[in-house]
């Protein structure tokens, strides 16, 4: 079955450079079908000379991403729309697994698995989403595909840094609800697509990387900047959703939770006493003009798109390659792993250190996947602290696991180790 045409939404605000590595990453996706549509300000914008031709683009320069989803859905012509923020990296095998559900006609809407910056740990995986706007993880027995369906006042969540749905669906339901200017804006999408009864995929091997990054709302070690789009979103969210419990509760235990989360930035030395304070202000602030911030009718988005313009012309079929390395011999095999990279490959660096350290993970601006950790130490959460493991074990067995993300057609692999012989730690 040919696969569904695809449109990917990238929304941008004052990050161009997070935006150029974000492209990079997604144009490894081996789908057959997809465009890009990009919607940024004037510093983006400026940022995307070599990508002309290739994105399409459009501005906003409102602070406001549903409103600017909905401008990149108006402009997507594919049968699919897929989300991206700008500073997520998605795995090559990202794209086809997110949308693969959708041969399925009943599927309308699909999420994936997010990792935090830098690590191989999860950030969010499957959770369901409820009236009040608190979600619950969702335990899965095993990682394979799955489809649920929601209902009134409990959806499945999707995160909207990885995520799609169908358009038409989407542009029925009026896209995203700009009364959410930047929080609970997909949580709203996934209430309203439960109270029509539709099924949502969640695909545990679509899998992008989310970074933190500096942002008027907050910093790179996510300490808040404001507080008050989260107060007032959720006052939209309970007036638009929860009506029948008690929205006051729900806020005062928000704000408390907020508070909790303050004071541990302030206990780490983050931020100081009084910013508390300051902060929380906000928070009430935001909540007063949510209750009274005008809630419109949402209107079907009914736009007609342009062509549909793929990425790429003839899709990359370059082979994945891995390359491996001790941490002295790293800056060589990288300039190496560039080279294959601009040849079309997929490439994987494994700097393996003669220690137990845990591993991170990177993606370099020449298009190459960098993982680093100890030969004897955890890379996934449940790994073990230690364990002892022959250098050319250790490689295929992260070859192995990364498989399924790095190179999911499998077909024409490469796997180039080092010439180097296994050494012996020097304790």
């Amino acid at each position: 079955m040919t696969p569904a045409r695809v449109s990917v939404v990238i929304v941008s605000r004052g990050r161009p450079a997070a935006l150029g590595l974000c492209l990079t990453a997604l144009a490894q996706n081996r789908h057959p079908a997809f465009e890009v549509i990009v919607v940024t300000d004037a510093e983006g914008e400026a940022a995307l000379a070599a990508w002309a031709g290739r994105i399409r683009l459009r501005r906003c320069d409102e602070a406001n991403i549903s409103l600017a989803r909905n401008i990149g859905i108006e402009a997507a012509a594919g049968e699919v729309v897929a989300f991206l923020d700008d500073d997520a990296l998605p795995e090559p095998g990202w794209l086809a697994a997110l949308t693969a559900p959708f041969a399925d006609e009943d599927v309308a809407a699909a999420g994936g698995y997010v990792r935090g910056p830098g690590h191989l740990g999860w950030q969010w995986r499957a959770r369901a989403a409820f009236a009040d706007g608190s979600t619950r993880d969702l335990i899965l027995d095993n990682d394979e595909t799955v489809v649920l369906r929601g209902r009134l006042g409990r959806g499945i969540k999707t995160e909207g840094t990885n995520m799609a749905v169908r358009r038409g669906l989407l542009a029925a339901m009026g896209g995203f609800d700009p009364a959410y200017r930047f929080y609970l804006d997909e949580t709203d999408l996934n209430l309203r697509l439960a109270a029509q009864g539709a099924r949502t995929a969640i695909v545990p091997g679509a899998i992008v990387n989310h970074g933190y990054l500096e942002s008027p709302r907050r910093r790179r070690d996510r300490v808040p900047r404001d507080l008050f789009e989260i107060g007032a979103s959720l006052a939209v969210f309970l007036r638009r959703h929860a009506v029948r419990l008690d929205g006051n509760a729900r806020l005062s235990a928000e704000r408390a939770a907020q508070r909790r989360r303050l004071l541990h930035h302030m206990q780490w030395g983050r931020i100081a006493p009084g910013d508390v304070a300051g902060l929380l202000e906000g928070f009430d602030a935001g909540v007063s003009e949510g209750r009274l911030r005008p809630l419109a009718r949402l209107a079907p988005l009914d736009e007609p798109p342009p062509p549909f313009a793929a990425l790429h012309d003839v899709p990359p079929e370059g082979p994945a390659t891995w390359l491996s390395a001790r941490p002295w011999e790293a800056r060589a095999r990288l300039a190496e792993a560039a080279a294959f990279a601009a040849e079309g490959h997929v490439t994987t660096l494994l700097v393996l250190w003669p220690d137990a350290r845990r591993h991170t993970l990177r993606f370099d601006r020449r298009g190459v996947w960098v993982q680093s950790g100890g030969q004897f130490g955890p890379s996934l959460p449940d790994d073990p602290l230690f364990r002892r493991w022959r250098f050319d074990e250790r490689v295929a067995h992260e070859m192995a696991r990364q498989q399924a993300t790095r190179d999911p057609e499998g077909a024409n692999s490469v796997r180039y180790e080092t010439d180097l012989e296994p050494m012996k730690p020097s304790w």
